[in-house]
């Protein structure tokens, strides 16, 4: 079925897009969820005004997205954790944890999806992890794991 997209679907296509896709994927997924039509005329002409709108909408977001990069990467973001006597941690540093510490930092929310960890945090050290900000705008911070009871002994 010839359908134009009228919203971004990830990983198919964009808002505007005309595509063959399978006729049940469009029946039972696409079509319901408003998220293509068919491709008529009027729909494609319309899709194509939309997708102009949307993109607007989407380069405004991603500006105010690269001002908040640059504040989420302009210092380490520092954890303290229970450390065992291999400099391993007791439990682990997550996506959660860390989206927490940068919402604090940059006064808004981060929600831990938006936190690209590939798998939680064992180690004390510094580690570099990514934090998508839009679909476009994605910033590097670096976190810093440091144990809790060196902290205490410097006191």
């Amino acid at each position: 079925m010839r359908v134009v997209f009228l919203d971004h679907v990830d990983g198919v296509a964009e808002a505007g897009d005309i595509k063959n896709v399978a006729d049940g994927y469009a029946r039972n997924f696409l079509l319901p969820k408003k998220l293509a039509a068919a491709a008529t005329a009027a729909m494609v002409e319309q899709a194509e005004s939309r997708a102009r709108a949307l993109a607007k909408d989407q380069e405004k977001r991603d500006e105010e997205a690269r001002g908040t990069a640059e504040q989420i990467g302009a210092a380490p973001v520092v954890l303290k954790a229970k450390v065992g006597e291999q400099g391993r941690l007791f439990g682990s540093i997550t996506a959660s944890d860390i989206a927490e510490e940068v919402s604090k930092r940059i006064g808004g929310s981060i929600e831990h999806r938006q936190v690209l960890l590939a798998g939680p945090i064992k180690d004390i050290g510094s580690h570099e992890v990514e934090v998508q900000l839009t679909r476009n705008v994605r910033a590097q911070v670096t976190v810093e794991v440091e144990s809790e009871s060196a902290s205490a002994s410097e006191e």
